[in-house]
């Protein structure tokens, strides 16, 4: 006989430490991840687009972020369901690879799921939806292949006006209407930095000083680094000079703790006062040892003691400091200078050369710009003026697509038709392909074909379009053999994109559908959800209100 305490547990719980979950079947783990997921990509959705909708996320260190940027959304909103976590390593995954096109892979998945679930309640087992999404996805990237435009494989990525045509639409859907004037920038930019061998070409060379004040039109492109900080010292400007970078500071080495010295007698006094003469002889002893190398220009990792200073204009050298060993290795990189650890004669071959230095005052704010005009640049500075942090912190997301789609163009600069012209086209030939199929998966791949007139329906939607009447037009048209008829948001009417100039990589979108499609799949595998108790004690209680007191 059972006693009146706790009763005797059996299958999982008895496995199982007490504390954990365990959810099975369709309605509690299949449908309930779908359910996630899709709450996740109807977050992201509206923001799809030139019109998309800003979002407004308080991340939980209390900073704020006003952008339609799904990447940083989702980085930001620290997602914990296990399901939607996986569309945001999926995303997470197209903006480490491509640098572009996160909002697509959520939405798409998002609507992939919510197709799903009109299968399963329509009686399919998920392993026959898998099965037509995985043909699906075959006969996708085979369509892509087809609709890529002749002659665009081969490409001059030194071109501005061609570079600005793959780049406009991945800057326009974070910026629509400054594309014009952020787009010329930045391929300015990656231009005057991209390599000899493309495949070596890296984001992180086209660098993003961000001002406060001005407008957009002020902005501008410095062919060299731009240090956010005054240089320390009186010379502010100095032409065509060496540079010797000290990573460890410019001062002299001082004990690690500090000490009291109790003098007892005037000989002690005498011997102090030669102790700090010959401190300050070593000291001058080593700036001019630095002067006498041919530098004219100091930059130092850590502080500048003021004795050093005083050298050092004495010398006449210019002193910059740079705090961050980040900005001091790029630093390093636009000079061609190597880093010493500490304050000693450089060599030659490890002083770097600059064509300019020189302070410069840009909306009240004094930067730095350290220029290399001949040969050998190989960082360039977009300067961006705008009047709140909020927007430049949006523009510095547009000009980073930019230059990802560079990097992107520089692999495969192939491009197939924008304004949703691809997918409308996609969704077409998939639902013909699934009339030729004989099982089951012939209605997944129908649905799979289905779930591409989200592209269409989301930019007009966004755009305060009529999405019923846009999509039956696109669809009158591409029936018709214009398999390059897309939306005009602007006009809100189908027009050639060959005409509107909108075109999308092939990489960046069949990178982004097949991530998506590949989520889905592995939402769709996942029967159970097994989650065990999770560590730590109890979490301390919340204290009320506390009293003026």
């Amino acid at each position: 006989m059972v006693g009146l305490g706790a009763g005797p547990s059996y299958g999982m719980q008895s496995m199982l430490k007490d504390g954990h979950k365990h959810l099975s079947g369709l309605d509690e783990a299949v449908l309930k991840n779908i359910g996630a997921a899709r709450e996740l990509s109807a977050i992201t959705r509206t923001s799809l687009g030139p019109n998309g909708m800003n979002k407004m996320v308080i991340n939980h260190l209390d900073k704020l972020f006003i952008t339609n940027d799904a990447a940083t959304i989702v980085n930001e909103l620290e997602v914990q369901h296990p399901a939607a976590k996986l569309l945001v390593l999926a995303a997470r995954a197209q903006q480490e690879e491509i640098g572009d096109g996160a909002n697509l892979t959520i939405s798409f998945a998002g609507e992939l799921l919510e197709k799903a679930e009109e299968l399963i309640r329509m009686g399919l087992h998920p392993s026959e939806i898998i099965i037509g999404y995985t043909k699906a996805i075959n006969k996708m990237l085979e369509i892509l292949e087809d609709l890529v435009e002749k002659g665009s494989e081969n490409m001059d990525v030194r071109n501005m006006e061609e570079v600005v045509l793959r780049m406009k639409s991945a800057v326009a859907s974070k910026q629509f209407g400054q594309e014009d004037v952020l787009c010329p920038l930045v391929a300015d930019a990656c231009i005057q930095v991209c390599p000899k061998n493309l495949a070596n070409f890296n984001v992180d060379n086209v660098r993003v000083a961000k001002l406060v004040g001005g407008g957009l039109h002020n902005s501008s492109v410095v062919r060299g680094l731009v240090l956010q900080n005054d240089a320390v010292g009186s010379i502010k400007k100095v032409e065509k000079a060496k540079v010797a970078v000290f990573a460890g500071g410019v001062d002299t080495s001082a004990t690690e703790t500090k000490g009291t010295v109790l003098i007892h007698s005037a000989e002690q006094v005498y011997f102090l006062k030669t102790t700090l003469k010959l401190r300050k002889l070593r000291v001058e002893e080593l700036i001019k040892a630095v002067a006498d190398s041919g530098a004219k220009v100091i930059v130092s990792g850590a502080a500048v003691g003021d004795m050093a200073l005083h050298f050092c204009e004495r010398y006449k050298l210019m002193v910059l400091k740079v705090s961050s060993k980040f900005e001091l290795r790029r630093f390093c990189r636009t000079t061609g200078s190597i880093a010493l650890l500490k304050l000693s004669r450089p060599n030659a071959d490890e002083l770097g050369y600059a064509d300019s230095v020189s302070v410069e005052e840009i909306g009240g704010a004094r930067v730095t710009v350290v220029k290399n005009e001949e040969g050998g640049n190989s960082v360039a500075t977009v300067l961006l003026r705008g009047s709140t942090d909020s927007i430049l912190d949006d523009l510095e997301r547009a000009v980073d697509d930019g230059v990802n789609t560079y990097k992107s163009m520089c692999r495969d600069s192939r491009i197939i038709p924008g304004a949703a012209a691809t997918e409308i086209e996609l969704a077409q030939r998939l639902k013909e392909f699934s009339l030729k199929e004989t099982g089951l998966d012939q209605y997944a791949i129908a649905k799979f074909g289905e779930s591409f007139e989200m592209v269409p329906r989301t930019l007009s939607e966004n755009a305060g379009l009529g999405a019923m009447e846009i999509i039956s037009s696109l669809y009158a048209e591409h029936a018709a053999g214009n398999v390059k008829v897309g939306i005009d948001l602007e006009e809100g009417a189908c027009k050639d994109v060959s005409i509107m100039k909108i075109w999308d990589l092939h990489v960046t979108k069949s990178f982004a559908l097949k991530y998506s499609a590949d989520a889905v799949c592995t939402i769709l595998r996942v029967d159970q959800i097994i989650m065990a108790k999770p560590a730590g004690g109890p979490k301390p209680p919340q204290q009320g209100a506390m009293d003026e007191d």
